[in-house]
């Protein structure tokens, strides 16, 4: 629910400021969705990328009992 209200949020954030430099209600909310979808594919693919880093991680042992 975090997730999906920060992004709501972040979606009106983009569109309102859309809005305002361009007083088109459509182009506006094309612009909102637009920066959203490409976000959401960016994060994703920054998840995956961010997966193989091994910056920062602790080595797990070789053996566990």
């Amino acid at each position: 629910m975090k997730t999906l209200s920060w992004r709501s949020l972040a979606t009106l954030v983009t569109f309102t400021v859309a809005w305002f430099a361009t007083r088109k209600f459509t182009l506006a909310a094309e612009i909102g969705v637009a920066d959203t979808l490409i976000k959401l594919g960016v994060y994703y693919f920054h998840e995956r990328l961010w997966i193989r880093v091994k910056f920062g991680k602790l080595k797990s042992p070789e053996y566990e009992i």
